[in-house]
C-alpha cells in the first residue's frame, strides 16, 4: 500500500491533475470516480495506471476486478493520500491514469463543434457532453480554449470525452481542415439570424464564442454566417453552454434526430 504523499506515482498523478503542460507532455491525463472510470473502460480507452483506497464502493470493487485481470498497474493507496491527491469534495475512491486516444474524424464529417475562447471548464464539459449527445462527429479545440481533459472538463463532460473526437488545433489547421472538408462555418451570436429560419442539414461547423469575449477574430473571418437563438422578453444571451447545447439539438432535431 502506498502510504506517501512523496511517491513517484502519486507525485505524478498530482502533476497530471494540476498541469496541462504536464498532461501535454505525458499524453495522458486523470479520470476520478466510478462513473468516469467505468466510461473509459467501457469505451476501449487504456489505462496506465489505477490508485484506489478502502472506501471504494461494491460497484467500484466489481469494476476494479475487471481493470485488474487487465496487465494495467493497480496499487492500493492510504485514505489520506488518495484525500490529497483527489480534486473532488469527496472522492469515491478511484482514479486512473489514461494515455490520449484520438478517437479519428469521419472521412466526410458533417457536424463539428469549435469550442472558441471557452474558459470556464463548466461550460466547455456541458459542450462536450451535449456534441456527443446530439451527434456532433469531432470537437476541434482552437487556441485560447481551456484544455478539454482538464479535471474539472472532464467531471462535467461526464464521459463524453470516450466517445467524442476530440483535437486540439491551431487556426491554421482548422481553416485548412473546414476548406478540405468544405463545412459551412456558423457563429452563435445574438444578432445572427434565427436557428428556427436556418438550414442546418448542410455539412457545418458551429463555433461557440465565449461570454466575454464572443467568437475571436480568426473565427470571424473563417465565418459564413452568424446564428441566434429566438428568446422571449429582455433576455439579452444564455451562457456558452446552453447556448451551444440548443444549437447543437436543433441541428439535430433538423436533421431528424439520431
Amino acid at each position: 500500500m502506498i502510504t506517501s504523499n512523496q511517491n513517484s506515482k502519486v507525485k505524478f498523478v498530482r502533476a497530471l491533475l494540476g498541469r496541462s503542460k504536464e498532461r501535454r507532455e505525458a499524453g495522458a491525463f486523470v479520470v476520478e470516480g466510478v462513473r468516469l472510470v467505468e466510461e473509459a473502460l467501457k469505451g476501449g480507452w487504456q489505462f496506465d495506471l489505477v490508485l484506489f483506497d478502502e472506501t471504494l464502493s461494491e460497484r467500484g470493487k466489481e469494476l476494479l476486478k475487471k481493470i485488474s485481470r487487465e496487465r494495467i498497474d493497480v496499487e492500493e493507496v492510504s485514505t489520506s493520500v488518495m484525500n490529497s491527491v483527489s480534486e473532488t469534495e469527496s472522492p469515491q475512491g478511484i482514479l486512473a491514469v489514461v494515455p490520449y486516444l484520438h478517437l479519428p474524424i469521419p472521412q466526410s464529417p458533417n457536424f463539428i463543434l469549435i469550442p472558441d475562447q471557452i474558459r470556464d471548464p463548466g461550460n466547455l464539459g456541458t459542450l462536450l457532453r451535449s456534441a456527443a449527445a446530439a451527434g456532433v462527429q469531432a470537437v476541434l479545440i482552437p487556441p485560447e480554449t481551456t484544455d478539454a481533459f482538464a479535471p474539472k472538463v472532464l467531471r462535467s463532460g461526464m464521459g463524453a470525452h470516450f466517445r467524442l473526437s476530440i483535437h486540439s488545433m491551431s487556426w491554421e489547421e482548422i481553416e485548412e481542415f473546414v476548406k478540405l472538408t468544405d463545412l459551412q462555418v456558423l457563429i452563435a451570436d445574438m444578432d445572427g439570424r434565427s436557428c428556427w429560419d436556418m438550414n442546418l442539414r448542410q455539412p457545418l461547423a458551429l463555433v461557440i464564442g465565449s461570454e466575454a469575449d464572443g467568437a475571436s477574430e480568426p473565427a470571424q473571418r473563417l465565418a459564413s454566417g452568424k446564428i441566434s437563438i429566438p428568446m422571449a422578453g429582455e433576455v439579452e444571451s444564455l451562457n456558452a453552454g446552453v447556448a451551444g447545447s440548443v444549437l447543437m439539438f436543433e441541428v439535430m432535431r433538423q436533421r431528424g434526430g439520431k
